[in-house]
């Protein structure tokens, strides 16, 4: 059994542990208890907080861009702690989960892996490089695995894509692009926080570039065009470019779209034998799925609408990734898609945008 700790409780702490367990409803305390886990050999067994409403369990002051509000749960089965270094203290404890701001990820997770846990870490890996690897090289030195929680490919849509590429049951895949783009947040108001963030290129886009980098590979450069705030990327259309010639690879990303559109993603994959389409957005404050994933064929013209795998709740994805940790954990093997050097090259994609951004020459990704 993994026994998980989360540290950090807001938006994806509360999303991670949604996503790890089974809640029944008490109307006698008018709170939540939780009834097992979703997890298989995994489990969450403590938090820490430094709120103290939180700690009991009251996290209805939670609501994030997503899913619902926070509930009122009984925390009386899990150990709660207002010091996340006695978390870190905890011999029972095999993987610690930060689901703190992106600048606490760097000394968080190295004093996790100072004591000897496993860990994994919110997306971003960090907004800096140099903290990165510092983090990658401690882990490998430390022999623990260092993951990063990028949820994207665990998403059913995304999960088919990679399926469907690295099989290789419709042939090879020639071409690929993909689209991520917001209106501007409320809270993106504040430079500071864009700063923080890292920019729209390593808050939105890191996303693209750890997908794309999961399906064909780190591409050895990329050309991009788009613009720049305080040199972070605010919005940007990329070329991957790659070995092979015959593969051609985009994307377009960024927070520049008007706030009719607060939301929208998707990709188009054309494999030797087949194309795969997907589209979806928030449109005037409604969800659209305006092409649900869709495979078209050349056997016969079939355009089909595959089955996909896994949950309907609304922090599925988030389930599906937490046990690939757990998987990873007990294999002593991590998982590709959540790898703290495939995080870092994700990282580096993103500078190395901003700098052919600059440059206007395509730039090689170090």
């Amino acid at each position: 059994m993994v026994r998980i700790g989360i540290i950090g409780i807001g938006f994806m702490g509360m999303t991670h542990f949604e996503g790890a367990n089974r809640f029944k409803d008490d109307p006698s305390s008018g709170r939540r208890c939780i009834v097992g886990s979703k997890l298989k050999n995994g489990k969450v067994t403590a938090i820490a907080t430094r709120n103290p409403k939180k700690l009991d369990g009251d996290w209805r002051s939670i609501q994030g861009n997503f899913g619902p509000p926070g509930a009122l749960n009984d925390l009386s089965s899990i150990k709660t702690y207002v010091d996340y270094h006695d978390l870190l203290a905890d011999p029972d404890i095999d993987l610690v989960d930060v689901c703190l701001p992106v600048e606490q990820h760097e000394r968080v997770a190295l004093e996790a892996i100072k004591a000897g846990k496993n860990v994994i870490v919110e997306k971003p890996i960090s907004v800096d490089i140099k903290a990165a690897n510092r983090m990658v090289m401690a882990a490998g030195k430390a022999r623990v695995q260092l993951m990063v929680a990028h949820v994207l490919p665990f998403f059913p849509e995304f999960a088919f894509a990679l399926s469907a590429v690295s099989s290789g049951r419709y042939g090879k895949l020639q071409a690929a692009h993909f689209r991520r783009v917001i209106a501007p947040p409320a809270w993106s108001a504040s430079l500071s926080d864009f700063r923080n963030a890292g920019g729209w290129g390593v808050d939105l886009h890191i996303h693209d570039n750890h997908f794309i980098s999961t399906l064909c590979g780190v591409p050895k450069q990329v050309f991009s065009r788009g613009t720049l705030v305080e040199g972070f990327v605010n919005h940007v259309h990329s070329n991957y470019v790659y070995d092979d010639p015959g593969l051609a690879v985009s994307c377009v990303s960024g927070g520049i779209a008007a706030q009719g559109l607060a939301f929208a993603h998707g990709f188009e994959l054309y494999l030797e034998e087949a194309t795969i389409v997907f589209s979806a957005g928030t449109y005037g404050g409604e969800w659209s799925v305006d092409r649900g994933l869709t495979l078209i064929t050349n056997k016969g013209r079939k355009v089909t609408t595959p089955e996909l795998k896994g949950g309907t709740e609304w922090c599925s994805a988030f389930t599906a990734e937490l046990q690939a940790a757990v998987d990873g954990v007990l294999a002593g093997e991590t998982p590709q898609m959540l790898s703290g050097a495939l995080a870092r090259d994700a990282l580096k994609l993103c500078y190395a945008e901003a700098k052919s951004i600059t440059s206007g020459r395509a730039v090689k990704v170090s």
